[in-house]
């Protein structure tokens, strides 16, 4: 049997071109962040013929790399436990903000999965940190099914990738804060108003209005927002009619 067909050179670079290209529209899509992820795994993938392909972020508070996006759809793979700063190959990347690059990973010491690498039949690893502004956010990291040596055009490519996906990420958390603090100014204003009426209905001070709401949201399971917006809906009824 005939060995498959290599692409040409400039088939390969036309597909790099128009991932970097895909990744850089992601940086204004104003996706929410899990699809963002997804997309940038996929496109990944994609592009360096990963077997798999994952991309971990940093928990500030835990100070460790959790598996957020994969297009794998091996189970032990993506449940597999976080990884905390510096230890493992992932870890030592997001401490360092320095890429590394693994013939074999299960003959490398430092790799922590070696049962899932051998199930799923791993070999070579790509993982390069996503950083802004100096600022490690996550790592991405690209598995081959076979033993792979990284070109240099093929580091480049998912460095620049691992640039604009980090890029692309900030600004959707960012806006994710932003509509947060939004939504929570919108809620309080509500509730202030809905405080406001429902105190002059049953001849109560504020405070107890207050109290009132909170304990029908305890008890309907409800949000404030959702209470306040119910009394507000029944007072606008009220002087229409």
């Amino acid at each position: 049997m005939p060995a498959p067909k290599k692409e040409a050179p400039y088939k390969i670079y036309l597909k790099q071109i128009e991932a970097l290209s895909k990744v850089a529209n992601l940086i204004t899509s104003g996706l929410y962040l899990d699809e963002l992820l997804r997309l940038i795994v996929n496109v990944t993938a994609q592009t360096m013929n990963s077997k798999i392909c994952s991309l971990m972020l940093v928990d500030p508070d835990k100070k460790e790399l959790v598996v957020r996006a994969t297009q794998s759809i091996s189970e032990a793979y993506n449940k597999k436990p976080n990884i905390k700063l510096g230890e493992g190959i992932a870890g030592q990347v997001a401490q360092e903000n320095k890429p590394i690059y693994v013939l074999d990973v299960k003959e490398d010491k430092r790799y922590l999965n070696q049962d899932i690498a051998r199930k799923e039949k791993l070999y070579s690893l790509a993982s390069v940190p996503l950083s802004v502004k100096g600022r490690v956010i996550g790592v991405l990291n690209c598995y081959t099914s076979q033993k792979h040596k990284f070109s240099k055009p093929e580091l480049e490519v998912l460095t620049a990738l691992a640039n604009q996906a980090a890029v692309a990420i900030e600004n959707a958390e960012l806006d994710l804060r932003a509509r947060s603090a939004e939504e929570a100014l919108t809620t309080r204003k509500l509730v202030e108003r809905a405080k406001d009426i429902l105190a002059q209905e049953v001849n109560v001070l504020p405070s107890e209005a207050y109290r009132l709401i909170q304990k029908q949201s305890m008890d309907s399971r409800k949000s404030m927002r959702e209470v306040a917006e119910a009394i507000i809906l029944a007072s606008d009824i009220k002087i229409k009619k």
